[in-house]
């Protein structure tokens, strides 16, 4: 699977759709993926819902920031669990 960005220009989305079409994106994302956003203001809010929402399993990176144009790439980390897991290798298996 690729890891190049797919780009979501939010400036030609509406405002109500703008959230909700890019966590569909970003929920589509296999680790090591990325979103970029552009955006004509700073996306604080996103940003905080998006670490609500999915707490540690995105890297936020400014590309671009302001004054008139924002870039943001987002990026999903991969998972953890298997790495966490005493059945990755540990002792406690079998």
């Amino acid at each position: 699977m690729s890891n190049a960005a797919s780009v979501i220009d939010v400036r030609t989305i509406a405002p109500f759709e703008r959230h909700a079409r890019i966590f569909g994106q970003l929920d589509a994302l296999a680790a090591g993926q990325s979103l970029q956003i552009v955006n004509d203001h700073d996306p604080v809010p996103l940003h905080m819902q998006l670490e609500g929402r999915a707490p540690g399993q995105f890297q936020w990176t400014y590309l671009r920031s302001g004054p008139d144009l924002w870039q943001i790439e987002i990026t999903k980390k991969a998972t953890a669990q298997a790495e966490d897991s005493c059945c990755s290798g540990g002792a406690c298996c079998g």
